[in-house]
């Protein structure tokens, strides 16, 4: 295994260690064991996804989004485990950032 392929594991291992990779593991088993969920979680984040990508300003689509998935985002399980992945993605960012920022790539 070359230097690049070993510093991956090693920072791999590292990641798997921190408290914010343990929690979003902890949260997406507790979601994994609701029938169903999982798929509405998916389903939930991907429609979430296509508003924010959207070119589309129709305020009133995206009120109709939230109160739709009101009640489902106030569901404990969902939103902790929403949190704990948006926690675990904003980490992966600052990381990339650094990596880029290391790099002086353009």
């Amino acid at each position: 295994m070359n230097t690049i392929d070993s510093a991956a594991e090693e920072f791999i291992r590292a990641i798997r260690d921190t408290d914010t990779y343990k929690s979003y593991r902890t949260e997406l088993e507790k979601v994994k064991r609701e029938p169903g969920l999982k798929a509405q979680i998916d389903d939930y984040r991907k429609r979430n996804f296509e508003f924010q990508s959207s070119l589309d300003n129709d305020f009133n689509k995206l009120d109709r989004f939230e109160k739709e998935y009101e009640s489902f985002r106030a569901n404990p399980l969902v939103s902790d485990f929403l949190a704990a992945e948006l926690d675990l993605c904003r980490m992966m960012q600052r990381v990339n950032a650094r990596i880029i920022a290391g790099l002086d790539f353009e």
